[in-house]
């Protein structure tokens, strides 16, 4: 199903990138081992998402990226990369950015039996299926004032399709 949404974004220009490629190699080990990231292991990566968004960005390019930010001081580092300023006990709750201006969040949303079920099919990925409770533990959905959409993952591939068709005319 994701597969269709990314050949409809794809024809319309947009570029793709999945975030699992950029996470450095001690953070594949750590998954691989059955171990969830913590804030200090996806904090560079995000960063380092944060700069490929930047790049795209500068020279007009829209793009999807696909990537499991979970909390909404991830989703701030994406769109602002203002992680200098707070050390580990020192995020603060209340960022206060948002609405973001240049980040549309799409949340895939669906219970946790048909997301493990997508992934018990999955082949070759460094994250196991086991992982998927923590995920779920670490989750804060996108919320006002953020500028997000949420899609159910228990929608058919037209309803999805259908929604990622209209995105074509979304200017942030």
């Amino acid at each position: 199903m994701l597969a269709m949404v990314l050949l409809v974004l794809m024809g319309l220009g947009w570029k793709f990138y999945d975030g699992d490629d950029y996470h450095p190699e001690a953070n594949r080990k750590k998954m691989a081992e059955g171990i969830p990231l913590n804030d200090q292991d996806r904090i560079p990566w995000l960063c380092h998402l944060h700069d490929l968004l930047m790049r795209e960005d500068s020279s007009g390019q829209n793009v999807i990226l696909a990537c499991s930010a979970l909390k909404k001081k991830y989703r701030c580092i994406l769109e602002k990369e203002k992680v200098a300023a707070y050390s580990q006990s020192n995020w603060p709750e209340e960022q206060g950015e948002f609405p973001t201006e240049k980040i549309l969040f799409v949340h895939l949303d669906g219970p946790m039996e048909l997301i493990a079920s997508r992934l018990e099919k999955r082949r070759g990925h460094f994250m196991p299926p086991g992982l998927l409770q923590s995920q779920f533990d670490a989750l804060e959905p996108p919320s006002p004032p953020e500028k997000f959409i949420t899609v159910s993952l228990e929608k058919s591939v037209s309803e999805i399709s259908a929604i990622t068709e209209g995105m074509e005319c979304i200017k942030l």
